[in-house]
């Protein structure tokens, strides 16, 4: 199954401040506020959602396609992709603007001063899937994740047009986004993927409830955080799939889009929709373990042993013949 990935590419610069914001701001001066801070470590962290997922699926070995917008200094990002299986030959390489970046520092009270610059994912919008379909030969899922709203708009419209199954995950943009936008995004997806809040802002964004919702989608997959994930199709019962073991929780950043790389590789095996949950559970958690998004590892014998200690003998000799 070829999986094409498109959405947000990204780095994160954490910077860590050894004392207190509060006791470097004047309040009677904030109106002419111009501080510096001398920061004692600096975090640089690969991100993105869609090359968060693109990561993992290619950790899988499914050599996904990740489409996006990057900038010139991309190249070494790339190549830590192309090392961990993904295929970037579709990304957007802008001639003007930088990658995008997150650069947030945080004092000793865990208060934070972030700033984001979207940079070269505006230019998202000027990808066109099917020169990216044809040249591959066919895409047979592409998840439209978030980026710039315009071309997550764009990338849903043209996969409906030309017949391609593909995947809603509109992630933080949905608060960015209009309800037409929202309706476009999501109708005649095969997955709806979202979190809880996420999917409250859906059906308020849209106007449609959740009923409505999956007559529009065809599988609408619900994160549940410490609780696991829960799995909707129109006219069946829910599945709730709990989350899998955890040894320590160390950084919740992009266990999302590991758990949407471990659900569409089981997908593509074939496996049902609760196996799929319960692979992404313990993908997820590898995640969790570890400080970033991509640095965690996955290994047959890592997952298979935290399926078995999760959900059973059974489920993991499912998975087994696929890793």
């Amino acid at each position: 199954m070829r999986i094409a990935v498109a959405g947000s590419i990204a780095t994160d610069h954490l910077m860590s401040f050894d004392g207190r914001f509060a006791e470097q701001i004047i309040p009677e001066k904030i109106q002419q506020l111009s501080v510096s801070f001398l920061i004692d470590e600096l975090d640089v962290r690969r991100g993105g959602v869609a090359a968060n997922i693109s990561f993992g699926l290619g950790n899988f070995g499914m050599n996904p396609v990740l489409v996006g917008a990057a900038g010139a200094d991309f190249e070494e990002y790339r190549t830590w992709l192309e090392r961990h299986g993904v295929d970037t030959s579709a990304v957007h390489i802008s001639e003007l603007r930088h990658t995008a970046r997150f650069v947030c520092t945080t004092d000793r009270d865990q208060n934070q001063i972030a700033s984001f610059y979207a940079g070269a994912m505006a230019e998202a919008l000027n990808i066109e899937l099917k020169p990216i379909h044809d040249r591959l030969g066919g895409i047979d899922l592409v998840l439209v994740g978030a980026d710039d709203p315009a071309a997550m708009v764009r990338h849903s419209e043209e996969c409906r047009t030309r017949s391609i199954p593909f995947a809603a995950d509109p992630s933080q943009q949905l608060a960015r986004m209009e309800g037409p936008e929202v309706r476009s995004l999501i109708e005649g997806a095969t997955f709806l993927f979202t979190n809880e809040y996420e999917k409250a802002l859906a059906e308020q964004k849209t106007g449609w409830s959740d009923e409505e919702i999956l007559e529009r989608v065809g599988t609408r997959v619900t994160t549940l955080g410490s609780k696991g994930a829960r799995i909707d199709v129109k006219g069946e019962p829910s599945i709730h799939v709990p989350v899998a073991s955890v040894g320590e929780a160390v950084d919740p950043t992009g266990v999302g889009d590991s758990f949407r790389a471990g659900f569409l590789a089981a997908h593509s095996w074939g496996l049902s929709l609760e196996r799929a949950a319960q692979v992404g559970n313990a993908t997820a958690v590898h995640c969790l373990e570890v400080n970033g998004p991509q640095e965690y590892e996955l290994t047959p014998k890592r997952l298979l042993e935290r399926i078995e200690t999760s959900y059973g003998t059974e489920a993991a000799d499912e998975v087994r013949p696929h890793l």
